[in-house]
């Protein structure tokens, strides 16, 4: 059994690197902040701690697994993850927040296992990788990214017609937004943040986008 100060240290080492994985989302206006970074890892750690309290009380008395207990965080997390998962058209956010509350309740269970090497390895680890590399892919995809604005009549698959020609061009679509177009009722503005992998010339994009049926204008920067 663990004593009330090792208790106390473990609760509050959980809230410390929670804290510091909840920070950087936080920064970056993410749905899962500091008090949810923390929370996911304090609970983790306490259930950790409790699984192996509990297995300490029976010892030698049945055949307990003390992992059990702690095995269904990893598990129960997910409804976590599920809630900050977002979908909107053909844009799908959150993937990272929803690892980075798996991962912390990892931390969580190693604080409360007292693997405490491991847990704060761990957090220097996931915080170099949340921030640097989303940097660098920030970096890399602003180089690569096109924005294109398109005018075209208001009629049915239409959206499907461009998503279509897109895909054709090998394109991959980051973000949709549609719009009315408020100098006319019948016609609609489509802007579509594309991920040009194979570096095409705006004038080809352009080009194919404007033959489809309907199209009346096409920018592309």
């Amino acid at each position: 059994m663990v004593s009330e100060w090792e208790l106390f240290l473990r609760l509050a080492l959980s809230c410390v690197l929670g804290g510091i994985i909840g920070y950087e989302r936080q920064s970056r206006r993410k749905s899962a902040g500091l008090r949810t970074n923390v929370l996911v890892c304090l609970g983790s750690c306490l259930i950790m701690v409790l699984s192996e309290a509990l297995y300490f009380n029976v010892e030698g008395r049945t055949n307990a697994d003390p992992a059990r207990l702690a095995a269904q965080v990893v598990s129960g997390i997910g409804f976590l993850g599920a809630g900050a998962i977002m979908k909107e058209g053909l844009t799908v956010t959150g993937l990272t927040t929803a690892a980075s509350l798996w991962v912390v309740s990892g931390v969580g269970l190693a604080v409360g296992a007292g693997y405490y090497s491991g847990a704060l390895f761990t957090t220097a680890l996931i915080f170099a990788t949340l921030g640097t590399f989303s940097r660098i892919d920030e970096w890399v995809m602003h180089e690569k990214n096109l924005l294109i604005t398109i005018r075209t009549k208001d009629k049915p698959g239409q959206l499907m017609n461009i998503s279509s020609c897109i895909d054709d061009l090998q394109l991959k679509i980051r973000d949709v937004k549609v719009k009315a177009n408020d100098d006319s009722t019948d016609t609609l503005i489509i802007e579509m943040e594309v991920y040009n992998q194979r570096a095409l010339k705006n004038v080809i994009v352009l080009d194919a986008v404007r033959r489809i049926d309907g199209v009346v204008s096409v920018d592309v920067n």
